[in-house]
């Protein structure tokens, strides 16, 4: 098995490579500090354990950019438990807390072992940079994301908005902004969804500390007061 630890802190990368150790199966560790760092090991490996927060891009985004490059399974570690659920959505097989136990890792390796027993996914078509795939009736379609004027989420699935068309698909909010190709194309202006900035024809500040901007479509949508401040970047630079 190879195994890719990517970990900012010099500890947790050495403590997780001792306990990696003891298994017989682990044939090869490597390890990095950061993405850029990772993505520059040769690849591909069985199992990936990314820590959540790290400087520069989060392990949340790195994941799927191992994922394009082969890998074929994933565990997250961090010391924060809020991430939990953004981890299994982006298809973590188990989630590890720091600090790092020994009978807690073997339970996570053994689900690796699990998932590599099954048969390698086949390869799939995938979308060029600046497209993305989705469902409409009975078919895919590949559209444009910088066509998407906004994307909301409610319960378990998001809306990706190009008026008048409107397509969805499963997932949270945070875990598509998350990724890769939609990195510095949306921002989140409410807890319920995420403009792209291209498409905002208009901002009016309410009394309240929120504000209402108007799309290219015409629709209406709320900035929340938590997520103002990131009006500005909605101004020209000067």
């Amino acid at each position: 098995m190879r195994v890719l630890v990517v970990d900012d802190e010099p500890a947790a990368r050495a403590k997780l490579r001792r306990l990696l150790a003891a298994h017989s199966d682990v044939a090869v560790v490597e390890e990095a500090a950061d993405a850029p760092a990772a993505l520059g090991l040769a690849g591909p490996f069985d199992l990936a354990i990314l820590d959540i927060e790290m400087p520069g891009s989060s392990g949340l985004q790195l994941a799927e950019a191992l994922r394009q490059r082969g890998l074929r399974c994933l565990i997250f570690s961090t010391a924060h438990t809020e991430h939990a659920l953004q981890a299994f959505e982006l298809g973590a097989l188990d989630y590890l807390h720091k600090p790092y136990l020994p009978e807690r890792l073997a339970t996570a390796l053994q689900r690796v072992r699990e998932q590599l027993a099954l048969p390698a996914p086949q390869p799939s078509f995938a979308a060029p940079p600046g497209e993305w795939w989705v469902e409409h009736l009975d078919q895919r379609l590949r559209i444009p994301l910088g066509d998407v004027q906004w994307v909301s989420a409610a319960d378990n699935y998001l809306a990706l908005h190009l008026p008048p068309q409107q397509y969805l698909e499963r997932g949270t909010l945070a875990a598509a902004l998350a990724r890769p190709a939609w990195a510095g194309l949306f921002l989140r202006v409410h807890r319920s969804h995420a403009v792209n900035p291209q498409h905002v024809m208009q901002c009016q500040l309410l009394a309240s500390g929120e504000a209402v901007l108007t799309m290219r479509c015409g629709e209406q949508l709320r900035v929340s007061r938590a997520h103002r401040d990131l009006l500005q970047q909605l101004a020209p630079a000067r």
